[in-house]
């Protein structure tokens, strides 16, 4: 009996540990979704928590599924994905989305992690607790993927002369939606991203190298 119960107790915690790692991707992929656009995963929860089984919000989060919340966020998701296909424009969306992305995915990773926060209740009491670092680790995730998209779009906008913006906009839009879903449904999978993301940013890191160093050449053949 001792023995079958330790075998249980281990098995009860490996299912709580599995658990959590799935939350946590969960959280992780919501929030790297609202660093590419702040309102599409909060929509795809309001929307999912509202009409469907998929989503089970927790309580301090249910205002998500808000009949009111959810057409906000759908005005300010119809203003940011016209605003973010404009070149310039697109530039200054990103300068204000600085804070609006950050700040979605601080709330997408609680709601998604499952944390019972409470901030939306008694905002006095969130740092009492050890609640407010699911948000803040999913603000910094969210903050990451859009300095990152925030670095590279210019890149694309002045290789392809703007012509780019709109596909690579409908793009990012698209790969929002699809890791929120996967964030949800598949999150083993969100595992893929970060891999994608870690590549990702290899890549931006050469190409500045390489074009600071074409600049410095451009520079010194001018002096001769």
């Amino acid at each position: 009996m001792p023995c079958r119960w330790q075998v249980s107790t281990k098995c009860w915690h490996s299912g709580e540990m599995l658990l959590n790692v799935l939350e946590a991707l969960t959280g992780t992929g919501l929030a790297a979704s609202a660093g590419l656009n702040a309102y599409i995963p909060l929509l795809v929860l309001g929307i999912l928590g509202r009409y469907s089984d998929l989503v089970d919000l927790p309580a301090h989060w249910q205002w998500l599924s808000n009949g009111w919340v959810i057409t906000v966020l759908a005005a300010l998701l119809a203003i940011e994905v016209v605003a973010d296909k404009v070149p310039v424009v697109d530039h200054i969306n990103d300068v204000v989305q600085t804070v609006v992305r950050p700040t979605s995915g601080g709330l997408v990773f609680g709601a998604g992690a499952g944390t019972q926060s409470v901030t939306a209740s008694d905002p006095g009491r969130l740092f009492a607790s050890d609640e407010w670092i699911p948000v803040v680790i999913g603000m910094l995730i969210a903050l990451g993927v859009h300095v990152l998209k925030a670095l590279i779009r210019p890149l694309v906008n002045t290789a392809t002369a703007g012509i780019a913006t709109p596909l690579i906009s409908a793009t990012e839009d698209a790969a929002s939606v699809i890791m929120s879903m996967v964030a949800l449904l598949l999150p083993v999978l969100v595992l893929l991203f970060l891999a994608g993301s870690i590549l990702a940013t290899g890549w931006l890191v050469r190409r500045r190298r390489i074009s600071n160093r074409e600049r410095r050449a451009e520079r010194a053949a001018g002096f001769h």
